[in-house]
């Protein structure tokens, strides 16, 4: 009979603290749960570690100064160094999955198949990972959301699509008896949404896995070709600050997990470069926004957040970058840090919430091959905060004004009285005939036009080469035999969709490798 495992906060441990296990993962997202799950399930001991707070359904309460404190690294602060991409960020256990919009896509196989032929991945194909995402997708409920139940603040950009005869579908979502709130971001109040919160983790908790919440892990212990664990900070629940107890975890295996800033980060930490590769490569899939002032209410909080997208320009041709469209909810705090202006304009613009629309541009970054991406950094050693740089290129720009554009059509042609950029001097377009003049005459450049993710990729990439990549087309990490990393971070470009199902797939598929470098 299994023992059942245990969820711990920072406050669990009043002394320092050693444990022993099969294998440590480092970071409770769409790559560590799935792989602690399976892992725990073949009767492996794992324990999971995680730097954000164990926070339930209980504690969502639709208020956005809660959440985003309690649930987004740097309180949904994180940004560049450069201030010039704003990122957003899960920090909880189940990570991004608690607070993402729930937004599913299997990896395009033009994807996997540049990742084999252009930076020699082995193995990771299109039928290698089928199996892996219908057991996800069984597990998660992930099906189109019904178009019936579409709010209408997507609704603008599925009709506009197909008044424009632009390509548009449904959005798959990973949810089960949702009652269509519309607070995804901000945490699931009625356990609708299948993150891992509620899913993968307490499935792997009932056959033995240990979780432990607030627990920064500063270093992975390196010894020659082998690691032996990880150190741990433990860190207050409510005040988030270091309680001054530190957690060991002796492993047979590491697995890290945190993601494409966090892990990148937790291996500089670690003396772990990969000659020089890790923190490079790394993606943002960059997001300009366009908003429109509807003649109806559309209520850009209320509803599923995101129900249609549009993959009509995301091949555009050689030498430009691609886009996805979709429609982002837009709450009152994230409004008025997002949209332009002060003073009276500013409020202007938020009283106008309840009949704005946005829609946004996900830019498909890294598949140009003068696009090598920014980079992931450490500032100090000893702080908790790292360095983000991504420099925002020409290329970036054209495809920020040619998103921008055709959003604009798309809103004008679902009826809106006037539509209007995000830029620092806000371009207000008041009919399509003055669409291409007013944004080709606007300024793109860092800083004069909001930009902003919830997508961070790449910084571990894997790939055939050592002296290119870091992880092997295992997730092993070069010239380690027990380390592994596994999450966004190992992607060699950015995908041009969504990335948690790929994350999933990807983890699951990656178990395998991890259990059979565990010893029994």
């Amino acid at each position: 009979m299994t023992t059942p495992g245990r969820i711990l906060t920072g406050r669990d441990h009043t002394m320092n603290t050693s444990l022993h296990a099969d294998v440590v993962v480092v970071g409770s997202g769409a790559g560590g749960s799935v792989v602690a799950e399976r892992l725990t399930a073949r009767g492996l001991s794992v324990v999971l570690l995680e730097e954000g707070g164990y926070w339930t359904r209980r504690s969502f309460d639709g208020r956005e100064d809660h959440a985003y404190p309690h649930l987004y690294q740097e309180m949904g602060n994180r940004a560049t160094d450069d201030q010039s991409v704003l990122i957003l960020q899960g920090r909880s256990v189940g990570g991004g999955t608690t607070v993402n919009w729930c937004t599913s896509f299997r990896t395009p196989r033009p994807v996997l198949e540049r990742w084999r032929d252009q930076f020699g991945v082995k193995g990771l194909t299109e039928a290698a990972l089928i199996p892996h995402w219908e057991a996800i997708e069984k597990r998660l409920h992930i099906a189109e959301w019904p178009l019936d139940r579409m709010n209408a603040n997507n609704q603008v950009l599925w009709d506009g699509c197909g008044k424009l005869g632009y390509s548009r579908g449904l959005v798959r979502r990973n949810v089960n008896n949702c009652a269509n709130l519309g607070y995804c971001g901000l945490g699931c109040p009625l356990d609708a949404k299948m993150s891992m919160l509620v899913t993968l983790i307490p499935d792997a908790v009932e056959k033995g896995l240990t979780v432990q919440a607030n627990a920064s892990v500063r270093r992975v212990l390196v010894g020659g070709r082998r690691v032996g664990g990880v150190e741990a900070a433990l860190l207050d629940p409510e005040t988030d600050r270091p309680t001054g107890v530190t957690l060991t975890v002796k492993a047979k295996t590491v697995v890290v997990s945190g993601g494409a800033i966090n892990s990148p980060a937790l291996l500089l930490r670690s003396g772990l470069d990969g000659n020089g590769n890790v923190g490079k490569r790394f993606f943002l899939h960059p997001v300009v926004i366009m908003s429109a002032l509807m003649p109806e209410p559309v209520v850009p909080w209320s509803g599923a957040p995101q129900a249609a997208y549009s993959h009509h320009f995301i091949d555009r041709g050689p030498g430009k970058v691609g886009f996805l469209l979709e429609v982002p909810p837009i709450m009152p705090l994230i409004a008025a840090t997002v949209f332009p202006g002060i003073g009276e304009q500013h409020q202007a613009l938020m009283e106008q919430l309840p009949y704005t629309q946005s829609t946004i541009a996900i830019c498909h970054d890294g598949i140009l091959a003068d696009d090598v991406g920014g980079t992931v950094s450490l500032r100090d050693p000893a702080e908790r905060r790292v360095s983000i740089d991504y420099p925002l290129r020409p290329f970036h720009f054209e495809a920020f004004r040619a998103a921008c554009k055709e959003m604009a059509r798309i809103q004008f042609a679902a009826g809106a009285r006037e539509v209007r950029s995000l830029h620092a001097s806000p371009v207000s377009i008041p009919k399509v005939a003055d669409i291409d003049s007013l944004l080709d005459a606007a300024p793109w450049e860092p800083g004069r036009v909001r930009v902003a993710t919830a997508h961070q990729m790449g910084g571990c990439a894997m790939g055939g080469d050592p002296r290119t990549s870091v992880v092997d087309s295992t997730l092993r990490y070069h010239g380690m035999e027990n380390l592994f990393v596994v999450d966004g971070s190992v992607f060699p470009t950015s995908l041009g969709v969504n990335p948690q199902e790929t994350i999933y797939g990807i983890a699951r598929w990656a178990s395998e490798f991890v259990a059979a470098a565990t010893p029994g």
